[in-house]
């Protein structure tokens, strides 16, 4: 047995001092991401401060406004040039992210890093309707990479510390800490692992610190909240219906407007970046309130309340500049746009309440921010994500029931509905492109966690009916606080902790493996 694989069962002794070590990593994982996070925001504030510099001083002379279009022609295709070389440093980073733990890909950390800052800033300085919290979680997931690196951390600990960092990410991108690591569980690792659990908290909390050190401690989204009535609360159903019905016409539209940009291969990529760059440009001229994330967008709508009307079209029109940015792959992330849609959403909705049904005129701001959660659960399909996501990013409880009732009625129509979640159709694009291969070191073995969940038909099944894999091992179960010996006639019951030992060879099949085992699914990959 040579020292990795020796290193690996090590991990399997240390009971006594592990959750010091974690809380070690989690620390090292939030300073990391953290800091790499506040120079992001830090630079996207600068690029959007000067984009709006710039219109303002081109936009009434012909000649400057073609000059200022020509030259975002330029940086798109300087974009362009960044993401050939580094292919994961495009779009949005969460499916990257995702794709890694899985084992499907294993960029250079330094590499994407440098990348997808340029190309994120370049993006935001050009206009374009992308936001900071998916690269944010990306740079938090790189940042952590590289201190596992340059601490030499197993294969492991830098997978925990990948998951870690992009809650970390989350949490820094919006002051939401609770939300980075339910992110990290309902939508990244998909699994409950309690080191996982604890390194992330840890994170989280470290790198929303740092970044309330640099940016302060206001809440993203600032408004007047009122109690919604009881006798309202059917309104909330016919909302939840409405964001569920959307969500799943979002995923499907943005998803093929994704793959149609992609199949059109007659026209080079820098073609295409310079052609959206320069779009972009014209937009700014015309609508600048659609540009960049959309904060333009919620100060109008807080400090202006605009008629129903103006509501609906600038909705509409942040809608297709959304898609048009975001299906051209230029780096950047689509959450705080889609909170931005379902703020206006709501604000839509709640106006027309108000005409048909004389609600309370003071409820329409409480309706915006409902908006958010409900599109934010049926497009990611992570209700509880959204609701945290929403209550921290807004600071106020008095919303909280009504959130859970619109967040969860629009997660089940967009799931009733078939719709693919949005970042899971995203990663299952990069696993058929394949643009980076993951690293591969033989000797070493990962140790990873799945917990079986009601229903699921692997409970009341012993170990040995199960196929596992050849190249995986349960080394442990874990049944409540009790540890259990794993054997062949070991009966598996639900909430039972399963820790496996995978090659790292097959990694990401081993896993899909394990997953569709647990799950009941099937698929020509499981095999």
């Amino acid at each position: 047995m040579d020292k990795k694989e020796k290193s690996t069962l090590r991990k399997l002794k240390h009971k006594n001092y592990e959750g010091f070590l974690l809380i070690i990593r989690g620390i090292e994982t939030g300073i990391a991401a953290g800091l790499v996070c506040v120079l992001f925001r830090f630079l996207l504030s600068k690029a959007e401060e000067y984009l709006y510099i710039i219109i303002n001083a081109v936009k009434e002379s012909p000649l400057k406004s073609a000059l200022w279009i020509a030259a975002l022609a330029v940086l798109g295709i300087a974009v362009s040039l960044i993401i050939k070389i580094e292919p994961d440093s495009g779009s949005s980073g969460i499916p990257q992210v995702t794709a890694e733990i899985r084992g499907i890909i294993s960029p250079k950390w330094w590499k994407v890093i440098i990348a997808k800052l340029f190309g994120s800033t370049v993006s935001v300085f050009s206009g374009l309707s992308l936001g900071r919290e998916g690269p944010s979680i990306q740079f938090g997931a790189m940042a952590a990479k590289g201190a596992a690196k340059i601490t030499r951390a197993d294969k492991t600990t830098e997978l925990r510390m990948l998951s870690a960092g992009a809650g970390a990410g989350l949490s820094a991108a919006f002051n939401a800490p609770l939300a980075g690591v339910m992110f990290v569980l309902e939508e990244i690792y998909k699994t409950f692992d309690k080191a996982v659990l604890c390194m992330a908290i840890v994170a989280a909390v470290v790198a929303d610190f740092i970044s309330k050190l640099f940016f302060g401690q206001d809440t993203v989204f600032s408004y007047q909240s009122e109690t919604i009535p009881l006798k309202w609360y059917w309104l909330l159903i016919i909302f939840g219906i409405i964001s569920g019905l959307f969500g799943a016409f979002y995923n499907t539209f943005m998803i093929a407007c994704r793959d149609l940009f992609a199949k059109i291969k007659k026209i080079p990529q820098w073609v295409k970046f310079a052609f959206v760059f320069a779009v972009s440009g014209i937009v700014g001229l015309f609508l600048p309130q659609v540009l960049c994330g959309g904060h333009s967008m919620v100060q109008l709508l807080i400090a202006e309340r605009p008629g129903i009307m103006i509501v609906l079209g600038l909705f509409a029109a942040k809608f297709i500049f959304g898609a048009f940015s975001f299906c051209s792959g230029a780096p950047g992330g689509t959450l705080y746009p889609m909170c931005v849609l379902g703020a206006y959403g709501g604000a839509a909705f709640a106006q027309a309440a108000i005409a048909l049904f004389g609600m309370d005129s003071a409820l329409w701001q409480d309706f915006a921010v409902l908006g958010m959660a409900g599109l934010f659960a049926s497009i990611v399909r992570a209700p509880v994500t959204g609701i945290i996501l929403v209550f921290e990013i807004t600071g106020n409880i008095n919303t909280l029931l009504p959130l859970a009732a619109v967040s969860l009625i629009s997660y089940a129509v967009a799931d009733a509905l078939g719709s693919t979640p949005f970042y899971t159709a995203l990663v299952e694009r990069i696993e058929q492109g394949g643009n980076a291969k993951a690293e591969v070191k033989k000797s070493e073995k990962v140790l990873k966690t799945y917990v079986i969940p009601t229903g699921s038909p692997a409970s009341g099944k012993t170990i040995a009916e199960l196929d596992w894999g050849k190249h995986s091992v349960i080394v442990s179960v874990e049944r409540g606080e009790t540890p259990i010996t794993p054997k062949g006639n070991t009966e598996l019951k639900a909430g039972d902790s399963l820790v496996f030992m995978i090659s790292q060879r097959r990694f990401a099949q081993t896993c899909k493996k394990i997953e569709n085992a647990i799950n009941g699914e099937s698929g020509e990959n499981s095999k």
